[in-house]
Parts: structure tokens; C-alpha cells; sequence
């Protein structure tokens, strides 16, 4: 299972940089057991404002939204995700919001995650961390 990050989703609707939007655009189309994670899903709701100078409205926010979780299942966040984004986060050095996206996909069992941001190993624990833009 492969998870998402939010940067995937932003740039794939970004015109303004084609050459990450195509990289985003391959990930996602080349993620065949990809997941959207909650937090992931509200990051790119609360990020998609970052386009609004390209025209890109709400209402375009959320229908892409819908694009994405045609493709790919939400994932829901259960219970043990703050335990484990509060030892990432204090014992790792994640930021909070980075140690969400890595704990949601330990314990909802993701194999890979394709993000940006990678931190200084390429794995956490059992998730293998790809960025698609280097």
C-alpha cells in the first residue's frame, strides 16, 4: 500500500510549475494500491489556497478531492496515531504534522510513502519514504 502526501496531491493541480505537476501526475497514476490518509485529505483542502492566483477556487478544491478518492480509499485515523505521531515527533524530531502522515501510515499499514519531505533516512520503522520529485 502506498500513501500519499498532501505536496503530491497540491502539485498535481498546479500549473504553475508543469514540470512537478507531470511527476505528481505520474506518481498518482502509478500508484495502483495508493491511499489518500484523513489528514493527508484536509491538508490539501486547507493547502489548495496556495493555488487560488492560478483561479483555482474551493469548489475546484473539493471536486479534485473527489477525484482523488475516486481513485484511492480514505483512510481514517484510529486511536493509536497520536501515541505513535507523539513518539515520532518527540523521540524522531518530526515536525507534529510530518509525524502524523508517518504514524497514520505505520498503523494503517502502508508500505511506502511518496513525499517531499523526506527526513535523513529514506525509511522510517517499516515505511519506505520515496520522493517522486528527486
Amino acid at each position: 500500500m502506498t500513501a500519499l502526501d498532501t505536496n503530491i496531491l497540491i502539485y498535481a493541480c498546479d500549473t504553475a510549475d508543469p514540470v512537478k505537476q507531470e511527476k505528481a501526475l505520474q506518481a498518482i497514476e502509478t500508484a495502483a494500491d495508493g491511499v489518500v490518509l484523513w489528514q493527508v485529505a484536509c491538508e490539501f483542502l486547507a493547502a489548495s489556497r496556495k493555488l487560488a492566483a492560478q483561479g483555482f477556487t474551493p469548489d475546484q478544491a473539493w471536486a479534485r478531492l473527489g477525484d482523488f478518492l475516486h481513485l484511492f480509499p480514505l483512510i481514517l485515523p484510529g486511536s493509536g496515531v497520536l501515541d505513535q505521531a507523539r513518539a515520532l515527533h518527540v523521540g524522531r524530531g518530526l515536525s507534529f504534522w510530518d509525524a502524523m502522515v508517518v504514524a497514520a501510515c505505520l498503523e494503517c499499514g502502508a508500505e511506502r510513502l511518496l513525499w517531499e519531505d523526506i527526513p535523513s533516512a529514506p525509511r522510517l520503522d517499516s515505511l519506505e519514504i520515496l520522493n517522486p520529485f528527486a
